[in-house]
């Protein structure tokens, strides 16, 4: 019964999608919906965005195994990224009038950093969207009662996806975002306040969370905990601002206003609200202490499923599971777009400039299948990762290879092309050095490649000028030919 609810449910939003695709005509349209979205719209689609599985599954498994200090990547950092694109970033991007980030890359720095900078955000990708398709295989195998295996539950989570995303685009995404938002936020309460009852109330829950040193935030004051700690809150919190889904979002936006305040409400809720799957978890381990305690040995993101699978009534465990399938829907409709419309703005136009607006759009729509298939393939491969691990990995790529040149083109009128390359090739190869080697046991290798791409940066953008600077002095010496 439960399962048949599931699939209903997934019908309707695929209905709602597929209704909305009406309103795409272009590219513009399918991109970024026609720059059409007002601020309320920017503020779900955003929040609706960030929540994904990794928020219902992954942080409160991380919780309570590690409390607050452990998720200072996610939400703390993913929430603050959000504000930050908000007051730093929307204002400056949105008069650009552009169709992609990667398409500021190329009005700043040229074509080679266009495409460099796409190809990082395509990679990054990867672990998000897997992380989303992961979790869908989960909900249909837990459903189902093992009648359904983990990948067949992927294959169909992602067709569910690929029904409306590929012909709607951002509208579809914009328009099921909204209703899965206001589901997600109503299931999500009803079932903290039924829990926090089954617990013996919300103190209980607290005090126990207290008593555990659950909401101890800050590390240990020792070098390597502070940096690892930087490290960790740095990697959704600048990883994630040159991410072509962050952006959608601040171009989909119809005024400056809406696109500045969007982002920072967004952020603002998606960190409040992110406390009530820790809530749940917590009361989970007074519900059934037990059975809590095993699944913390074994897999900590089925805790929260098992929790309301055999300890919750019939309406709770419809409220839950379409809260759960709507926060990655949301996440995972958004996640297959971005990539696949930097591709064919970014990397395929390169070799095909004369295409006409209709052909684009087509081949939007074929990229989105072909990545859709590339991630299922991925996300099967990486069985057993955990769901807030492939999460965190994506973000590291963006963070040591594009988030400099961003930051440096927009605020820093004597960054260079040359400046750009610097910061792109040295933040990535000290990135993959520390990953490879001990090093980064010792020192985060996130922190070693933004570093390195900061002086990749500097020596790139002003090492010409100083050579040129001293090279002028050396003529203008007296004597000096003779």
């Amino acid at each position: 019964m439960l399962l048949t609810l599931v699939i209903v449910y997934l019908l309707i939003t695929i209905a709602i999608g597929l209704y909305a695709a009406k309103r795409v005509k272009n590219t513009a349209d399918f991109a970024i919906a026609g720059r059409n979205l007002p601020l309320i719209m920017i503020v779900t689609t955003t929040f609706a965005t960030w929540f994904g599985s990794e928020t219902v599954l992954g942080i409160p498994a991380k919780f309570v195994n590690t409390g607050l200090n452990g998720v200072v990547e996610d939400p703390f950092g993913a929430g603050t990224c959000l504000i930050l694109v908000g007051i730093f970033f929307a204002a400056k991007l949105y008069k650009m009038n552009l169709l992609t980030i990667s398409d500021y890359y190329r009005e700043r720095f040229g074509r080679t950093v266009e495409v460099l900078c796409s190809l990082i955000i395509m990679l990054s990708y990867l672990g998000w969207v897997s992380a989303q398709v992961t979790a869908l295989g989960l909900v249909f195998n837990l459903l189902s009662g093992g009648a359904i295996s983990i990948p067949m539950g992927m294959t169909i989570g992602v067709v569910s996806i690929l029904a409306y995303t590929l012909f709607g685009g951002m509208w579809s995404v914009a328009v099921t975002d909204f209703i899965q938002m206001i589901i997600l936020v109503g299931g999500l309460a009803i079932i903290a306040v039924f829990a926090g009852n089954m617990a013996g109330g919300a103190d209980k829950v607290v005090s126990l969370a207290m008593s555990k040193d659950l909401f101890k935030f800050l590390p240990e004051p020792s070098f390597k905990d502070i940096v690892f700690f930087l490290a960790a809150a740095m990697t959704m919190m600048l990883g994630s601002i040159p991410q072509q889904d962050v952006f959608q979002r601040v171009m989909s936006a119809n005024s400056s206003s809406a696109a500045t305040k969007g982002p920072v409400i967004g952020g603002v809720c998606y960190i409040l609200f992110a406390f009530v799957p820790m809530f749940l978890v917590t009361s989970a381990l007074i519900i059934m202490p037990e059975k809590a305690a095993l699944l913390l040995q074994e897999d900590p993101q089925k805790v929260l499923p098992a929790l309301v699978m055999e300890k919750m009534p019939f309406v709770m465990q419809v409220l839950f599971f379409g809260a759960l399938l709507s926060a990655i829907k949301s996440t995972a409709s958004a996640t297959l777009l971005a990539p696949s419309v930097t591709f064919v703005e970014n990397i395929w136009r390169q070799f095909m400039p004369r295409i006409s607006d209709k052909q684009e759009l087509r081949t939007m729509r074929i990229t989105v299948l072909i990545f859709s298939a590339a991630v299922l393939i991925y996300a099967i491969n990486a069985q057993g990762t955990p769901i807030y691990e492939m999460v965190s990995g994506a973000y590291q790529v963006t963070l040591v290879g594009a988030f400099i040149p961003l930051v440096f083109g927009l605020y820093w009128k004597r960054a260079t092309t040359q400046g750009a390359l610097f910061s792109i090739v040295l933040g990535l190869l000290t990135w993959v050095l520390f990953l490879a080697t001990p090093a980064g046991a010792e020192f985060p290798a996130q922190l070693a490649g933004v570093l390195a791409a900061f002086l990749g940066m500097l020596v790139g953008s002003l090492g010409p000028q100083a050579i040129k600077n001293v090279h002028a002095g050396h003529h203008k010496l007296p004597g000096l030919h003779g």
